[in-house]
């Protein structure tokens, strides 16, 4: 007997509904690339493992730098409860330990990208694969999964924004990538402690992978073995190779490398900064001699004119215990001067060498307002219209340190209007933003 016509054309139908699913995300056949496998992610996961550890301790000292605790001067993430409980004062020495750690943080931050963006790619077939949840355990793996990777793109996206000066985000960056970063890093932990043993089975295996041929067949069975615990990882129907994983792997180490070149230089003075193409340099160019290094924001930019700083109409005021002085420039001068080589290092990532600062102790100004043997906190306030940090708070370790200075000069010459003119805070260790410029008050005691 010969076939109806609708026998005919079910089998048609199921075929072409296969055909329509296998150009779904969620087909394993959608994913063709033959470089997925388990060892090219664990290798990528095992760099970020230690990278992004990395990553999260320098952001916390970065944080603690701040001396978020003399509330409500310098804290911008307010109602961080426990999250806060690791902060400390913040030392005054060595005086490069910011250059080091916010230098770290941003260079490797920006060297990582590459690494993180092969490894997503490595894993997106899990992303979408079906069903969503096949037990509770699973369910969770991947909610930690969707955290892990929102949290990842969050947190490098608006770090790389402010390292480039572009706040297009809402809202303060501090309180965002403060809060963001334990999300991350929370699911993160989660993600290691799953994953991580069976990574470095996978790195191990491809070792002996590039051993199989002299093992014979044995040892090319025991790497189908190895393949086949990828998973949804591998590809059932893989398009021909163009590249090994070996040579994909060097492509994204090349990649960080790159970014890596283009971006440490931002930490050193002279030639070596012109190599940090992808970084900003800061302000407008200092130009040559003793005020020619590295600018954040100028004194336009402040809005700080020079009416305001010309030396007959400037005055510090200076607040304490016994009252208020008052102390033109000239008479700031007449004070005991000391020196102090110092470098500058912002939230941005960007240093400069030691500079040589003179001017005035800061414990020598407590002292002037009755605090001769201890020093306490002081809060500093700047001619400052226009931005953030229009004022700071120093820690009383911070103003005691005899290196911490209001700077009159700097390299044996006067403080150009960019540096601060008519004065600025210097501390040692401390974030460019707590080196107040253009001082105009400041005041002694409790804040």
């Amino acid at each position: 007997m010969g076939r109806g016509p609708c026998q005919g054309l079910f089998p048609a139908y199921g075929r072409a509904m296969r055909d329509h699913a296998s150009r779904l995300p969620t087909s394993p056949g959608f994913w063709r690339s033959p470089l997925r496998g388990p060892g090219f992610t664990s290798v990528l996961g095992l760099v970020l493992l230690v990278g992004i550890t990395v990553l999260f301790l320098t952001g916390l000292l970065s944080y603690a730098a701040y001396n978020p605790g003399l509330s409500p001067v310098n804290d911008k993430t307010p109602d961080k409860g426990i999250l806060g409980f690791y902060l400390f004062d913040w030392p005054t020495g060595p005086h490069w330990l910011y250059r080091l750690t916010q230098g770290v943080h941003v260079t490797l931050g920006v060297t990582l990208i590459p690494v993180l963006l092969a490894k997503l790619w490595s894993v997106v077939p899990k992303l979408f694969a079906l069903p969503p949840a096949r037990s509770l355990a699973h369910a969770l793996e991947r909610l930690s999964l969707l955290l892990l990777v929102g949290g990842a793109l969050f947190e490098f996206v608006t770090g790389v924004l402010n390292v480039q000066l572009d706040y297009l985000f809402p809202g303060s960056f501090y309180p965002l990538h403060f809060y963001g970063a334990w999300v991350f890093f929370a699911a993160f932990l989660a993600h290691a402690a799953l994953k991580t043993p069976a990574a470095v089975r996978n790195v191990r295996r491809m070792r002996e992978e590039r051993e199989a041929p002299a093992r014979g067949l044995e040892g090319a069975e025991e790497m189908d073995g190895a393949e086949e615990a990828g998973g949804e990882l591998i590809s059932p129907r893989p398009d021909p190779a163009s590249v090994s994983r070996r040579g994909a792997l060097w492509f994204v180490g090349g990649g960080s490398l790159l970014l890596f070149g283009t971006t440490a230089g931002r930490s050193f003075d002279g030639p070596l900064r012109r190599t940090a193409v992808l970084a900003p340099h800061g302000g407008a160019d200092p130009g040559s001699g003793p005020n020619g290094f590295q600018i954040n924001k100028t004194a336009a930019y402040a809005g700080i004119g020079a009416a305001e700083t010309d030396e007959d109409a400037w005055r510090l005021v200076v607040t304490g215990r016994t009252g208020t002085v008052r102390l033109g420039r000239s008479e700031l001068l007449q004070l005991p001067s000391h020196s102090a080589a110092l470098p500058i290092a912002c939230v941005e990532g960007w240093s400069t060498s030691d500079q040589w600062w003179r001017g005035v102790r800061l414990r020598d100004l407590a002292a002037l307002v009755g605090f001769d043997a201890d020093p306490p906190d002081v809060f500093v306030e700047s001619l400052q219209r226009h931005g953030a940090f229009r004022h700071a708070a120093l820690r009383a370790n911070q103003v005691a340190d005899p290196r911490s200075l209001l700077a009159l000069a700097v390299n044996g010459e006067d403080l150009s209007p960019d540096h601060g003119y008519p004065a600025r805070i210097v501390v040692p260790a401390a974030p460019g933003v707590l080196n107040t410029k253009w001082v105009a008050r400041m005041t002694f005691g409790d804040l």
